[in-house]
């Protein structure tokens, strides 16, 4: 989203001037004339660092359209029009909304359907949630689609919270051990290991190479950012290849208890989104095509693409879901096909949900769990090695007197 500065009337003709966010100069325009003024002029605004600072501050989060989705299904579910919902929420949502209802009130009152609004703000709204809202359109069930919706939001909002939250942790442990370290080789080491020098002793192999590594962040700490920024830069560049994201994406999973733990997070929110589409209406090979654009992993996302054309051929769902081991446990492909069978795919697709909610919750327990010994044992090499290189030579010292 764009801002613009505009010059406008208004129907007394005394002269406007204001701002507006919008995708485009001519969404501007409509956003504008929307309030009721005759456009004069509108140009783009430049923006300062601190209004980017402002613009992030303010970006759309996930919870912001959980929140609207359930004022608006709650406002249509009580009889209200569409258009009218619009008109309050415009008002009444967070200030970073407010620019993206009003656009979809403009648009929805010049005749276009409330799905090919939303269609126009894809980073705010997903193809699933778009999908969803045009077939409940369809099927003449927009307030419970948008309820069921407002749910699902919510329930990941809740599930990805959680998730973070039990990371947090660890995360801080491991970049609270970088930052002391490179003070340690950076400012402490030098000072020790530089009265050494004036007694012109032999130093011990553990001494020399922290001399070593603690001299090269000293003398030459920008290569290391250097060296670190090109790896990075290559490593970003290697990811934007087909083949090269599907390795990193490969190599995500084979890590113990971490990737096994992506995986399930992966397929929670693949099951869940799956059973509220087919729930809604969406066919089945929709929902697979849809799904396979928005997951996050091209191992999964590869796997769903292959799903939906065996289904499209004429394959049962659950034998498709087989077909890809390394994507899918056997427990999805077993719910699965008990869903084909009972004709309640939606409802198994919940429970699965549920399950691999449920996993989830209980391996990022076990990660938890092993890294803080894991970060014990490196902290106590690390200190056991300095103890040794800074004892050792006084030691060796006081034994030669």
């Amino acid at each position: 989203m764009k801002r613009f500065n505009y010059k406008a009337k208004d129907s007394a003709g005394r002269i406007i001037k204001g701002e507006v966010e919008a995708a485009s100069v001519d969404a501007a325009a409509k956003l504008v004339r929307s309030k009721g003024f005759f456009v004069i002029s509108i140009n783009s605004k430049i923006d300062s660092p601190f209004s980017l600072l402002k613009r992030m501050r303010e970006k759309i989060t996930g919870s912001d359209v959980a929140n609207f989705t359930r004022q608006l299904s709650t406002m249509i579910n009580a009889g209200l029009p569409i258009t009218e919902a619009l008109l309050i929420l415009r008002s009444q949502t967070k200030k970073s909304m407010q620019a993206i209802v009003a656009q979809l009130l403009a648009d929805v009152e010049a005749g276009e359907s409330f799905s090919a609004a939303l269609g126009k703000h894809p980073k705010v709204f997903g193809k699933t949630y778009i999908a969803l809202v045009k077939s409940g359109e369809i099927g003449g069930v927009l307030d419970a689609v948008l309820l069921r919706l407002a749910d699902n939001l919510e329930k990941q909002q809740e599930f990805g919270s959680k998730v973070k939250g039990a990371l947090i942790y660890p995360v801080i442990i491991v970049v609270g051990m970088i930052i002391v370290s490179i003070v340690m080789m950076v400012f402490v080491i030098p000072k020790l290991l530089g009265l050494y020098a004036d007694f012109n002793a032999d130093l011990p192999l553990p001494t020399k190479i922290l001399i070593g590594v603690s001299g090269f962040f000293v003398k030459y700490w920008f290569i290391a950012l250097i060296l670190l920024g090109i790896g990075l830069y290559v490593l970003r560049l290697y990811k934007a290849t087909p083949e090269g994201r599907r390795k990193i994406d490969e190599l995500i999973f084979k890590i113990p208890v971490y990737g096994e733990l992506q995986r399930q997070i992966i397929l929670t929110e693949l099951t869940r989104t799956l059973s509220m589409m087919v729930g809604a209406g969406v066919s089945i090979l929709e929902g697979l095509h849809i799904t396979s654009e928005v997951v996050g992993n091209t191992v999964i996302s590869d796997a769903l693409i292959d799903a939906s054309n065996q289904v499209e051929k004429g394959f049962p769902v659950a034998f498709a879901f087989s077909k890809h081991p390394e994507a899918f446990p056997f427990i999805l492909s077993q719910m699965i096909a008990v869903g084909e069978e009972t004709g309640k795919m939606d409802e198994v697709l919940t429970k699965i949900s549920r399950i691999f909610e449920v996993e989830s919750d209980e391996k990022v327990k076990g990660l938890t769990a092993a890294i803080e010994p894991i970060v014990m044992v490196v902290l106590g090499l690390g200190v056991g090695f300095l103890v040794i290189a800074v004892i050792l030579p006084i030691y060796n010292l006081t034994s030669s007197f």
